[in-house]
């Protein structure tokens, strides 16, 4: 028994001491997956690792993007342990990505922000418990942000989008998708003060009136632009929308007050489009298919008319007589 005592505890002292050595030799000279690896294959391995900054920070210390998608098991407290531990090797940090980990607060953003104050890009989509606090500590931490996507983060308001139109006049593409409790105040704000912005996505987005979404117009490098489901815009809208001549996507599915009149504007004053959808539309005729065949025929590879009954079928030759790049073409059947 004394013997195999012994030998438990000589065991146990080498674990605690050799192997922090040994890792501290052997982990900085090993790729990426290996170093991972050692921390399944004991206990002790994975304290050695864990606990001395000096194995991994080196391999980290440069850090551009990280991707932390649908990680649910994410919460604030891993964040706060980063600060704990003095982590400075997420200061280059320009891509951040922690879509859908449900369990962050908005305390886990301000203290994962206050890591990063080189940020340009941060998603955090899905994540719906997070409120108009969050977007102060993200204003307050990150003053690089370019890239934003706050994607069905529902109890972000006209207050959030305030802030975001205060501090980031330089910002490229807003992701505001299904963020319910937005109005035309607040999106007004950020088209007034956001005018470099390439990217708008407004999907489901329901609420907002024709009068916001004519200011859309003043846009001038935006390409990209989401109105599925924007139950308000007009062919008024449309119009003004038509000045965005950068525009190379844009969904207006499901904008059921739209018609021919609106198409025919976008056609003439967005030449370079490569998609459009008029997914569900029922106002639209052959009349806008022509238009769009005189204008944007070649730049259009991806057109869907998908429920607009009132554009006919067509065979394959004439659809590419009508659009020679055209790669999708979906019709109503």
């Amino acid at each position: 028994m004394a013997a195999a005592a012994e030998a438990a505890a000589g065991d146990e002292a080498w674990c605690r001491e050799t192997v922090p050595r040994v890792m501290e030799l052997v982990s900085p000279r090993l790729p990426q997956r290996d170093a991972c690896a050692l921390l399944a294959v004991s206990p002790w391995c994975h304290r050695a690792l864990v606990a001395n900054p000096k194995l991994w920070e080196p391999r980290y210390c440069h850090l551009k993007i990280i991707n932390l998608e649908f990680a649910q098991d994410i919460d604030d407290r891993h964040f706060v342990r980063l600060k704990e531990m003095g982590c400075t090797s997420l200061q280059e940090l320009e891509l951040l990505n922690i879509n859908a980990c449900q369990k962050v607060s908005d305390k886990g953003i301000e203290t994962i922000t206050s890591l990063c104050p080189n940020l340009r890009a941060l998603s955090i989509y899905w994540i719906v418990g997070l409120t108009d606090l969050t977007i102060r500590h993200i204003v307050q931490n990150c003053k690089r942000i370019v890239d934003l996507n706050l994607s069905g983060c529902k109890n972000i308001s006209d207050k959030g989008m305030q802030l975001v139109a205060d501090n980031y006049e330089g910002l490229k593409k807003l992701n505001i998708t299904r963020c319910i409790k937005l109005t035309d105040d607040g999106l007004q704000e950020v088209l007034q003060k956001c005018s470099s912005l390439e990217s708008l996505n407004l999907y489901a987005l329901s609420s907002f009136s024709d009068k916001v979404y004519k200011k859309i117009g003043s846009l001038t490098n935006l390409t990209f632009l989401d109105l599925c489901g924007a139950q308000n815009v007009t062919d008024d809208g449309l119009s003004c929308i038509s000045r965005c001549v950068c525009l190379t996507y844009l969904n207006l599915s499901w904008c059921v007050r739209v018609t021919d009149v609106g198409v025919v504007a976008i056609a003439q004053g967005c030449r370079s489009l490569q998609l459009l959808s008029l997914f569900g539309i029922v106002g639209v005729t052959d009349v806008c298919l022509e238009a769009l065949s005189k204008h944007c025929s070649r730049s259009l590879t991806t057109l869907d008319v998908n429920g607009c009954i009132g554009i006919k079928k067509r065979s394959r030759d004439d659809l590419i007589q009508l659009f020679p790049l055209l790669r999708c073409f979906k019709v109503h059947s």
